[in-house]
């Protein structure tokens, strides 16, 4: 395919002005976590694919957690089987555990695999039971809408991560796709929130940035304009005065811990945005929310 000059020009301009990001970031791991709009619209499961294909080309090294909820609550419906979460997490017995074995670990995982390897770069899937990634614990109980305790059965969280087979992949330039089911001291697999799984990630990788891939604008102020460059006591006052309440509390309890615990800066991004992951990682503005270690 031939360009036009005017093409080339393009080109030639964006490449320049993400040229001083790419030498800033060259060797850094980066730890992004997928879900969303942005994993069920092809356009922009296309553009994610091609970003972090592009991400290892320039020598940044991306490691990607995905989510799945969409997915196990559609083919849930499909068995005749109700999807029940408390305080947000899905209460997982043993049918629905399998359910979420098979659309993490093997439908939405190889999907994701096959995409960036499409777009040219050398991505492979893992489940956290692979090489004992993720060894789980199993939540504790929550309380249901009557304040009755709820046992959230196969649901867990990251007791601890064993992070050699990630770095031995990014070391021989493959890209880690990475399900968020772990394995117990039991034997047993759980299913774990992808937000938490991602942050845990960045921090044992000692990752250089974390993104949150959203299907909001990032932390918005109460007139509802987005807030960036944000340092954990101002989000800890935004939390204490309401601004940020809800679903978006437990993304912004994931980013403040990722930083504290020596990740250099967590994205809040809109994933509904095409090529979101590039604009945050190559651009000044952005298009999230910027949470950087105090």
């Amino acid at each position: 395919m031939s360009l036009t000059s005017e093409q080339a020009m393009n080109i030639a301009r964006v490449l320049g002005e993400a040229l001083p990001y790419i030498r800033r970031f060259a060797g850094k791991t980066v730890v992004v976590k997928y879900g969303g709009n942005a994993m069920t619209e092809p356009t922009l499961k296309s553009g994610f694919a091609r970003d972090i294909a592009l991400m290892k080309l320039v020598g940044i090294n991306p490691v990607v957690v995905h989510g799945g909820g969409p997915q196990i609550g559609e083919l849930l419906g499909r068995l005749g089987k109700e999807s029940r979460f408390v305080g947000g997490m899905r209460v997982t017995d043993a049918e629905t555990m399998d359910v979420v074995e098979m659309v993490l670990g093997g439908l939405v995982n190889k999907e994701i695999v096959n995409l960036i390897n499409q777009h040219g770069g050398r991505a492979v899937g893992l489940s956290g039971k692979d090489g004992g990634l993720i060894r789980a614990r199993k939540l504790p109980a929550g309380s249901g809408d009557a304040g009755e305790e709820v046992d959230l059965g196969f649901a867990g969280e990251v007791a601890s991560i064993d992070p050699d087979l990630v770095r031995r992949l990014d070391e021989d330039d493959f890209i880690p796709v990475i399900a968020p089911i772990g394995v117990g001291d039991d034997g047993r697999s759980y299913n774990i929130n992808a937000d938490l799984v991602a942050g845990k990630m960045a921090s044992v990788l000692g990752a250089e940035k974390l993104m949150l891939l959203t299907n909001t604008p990032g932390v918005l102020d109460k007139a509802g304009k987005l807030l960036t460059g944000l340092k954990p006591a101002q989000v800890q006052s935004l939390i204490d005065d309401g601004t940020i309440s809800g679903g978006m509390l437990p993304k912004i309890r994931c980013a403040l811990d990722a930083v504290a615990s020596g990740v250099r800066a967590a994205h809040i991004v809109d994933g509904r945005v095409e090529h979101a992951v590039m604009l945050e990682l190559f651009t000044d503005a952005g298009v999230g929310t910027l949470i950087r270690a105090a």
